[in-house]
């Protein structure tokens, strides 16, 4: 098993932010901060499945080629290798919960399909 991932961990993005909070054998876990009328990439991962708990907000959810609109509190599985992507279409930041359960949890671990800012 790899694990990149330590506690305390940031990064800033186009989009927001993330921050590691915890990390284990087998899991980590982020907070997850999205601009309001940002999104993340069209993604998928080959050896990482991901919930996302959806605790201040609302977000429109892609998983495969199911999208759905919810607002916290709301949880969404996405199963390793699934098509997936969040977007904040309200007016405030959103925040969700991503825990990370795989053999390999590292940020390279991410193929995107599409992304609004150049980064495919």
């Amino acid at each position: 098993m790899t694990n990149s991932y330590e506690i305390g961990a940031s990064d800033e993005r186009p989009w927001g932010r993330w921050t590691v909070l915890d990390v284990g054998e087998g899991f980590a876990v982020k907070r997850i901060e999205v601009h309001p009328g940002h999104r993340l990439s069209l993604q998928r991962h080959r050896h990482r499945a991901e919930d996302w708990i959806l605790v201040q907000g609302e977000a429109v959810v892609r998983v495969g080629d199911e999208e759905m609109r919810l607002k916290a509190p709301a949880r969404v599985h996405i199963p390793v290798g699934s098509l997936h992507q969040i977007a904040n279409p309200g007016a405030g930041t959103m925040v969700f919960i991503e825990v990370q359960t795989g053999s390999v949890l590292d940020e390279a671990d991410i193929e995107r399909i599409s992304d609004d800012y150049g980064r495919v």
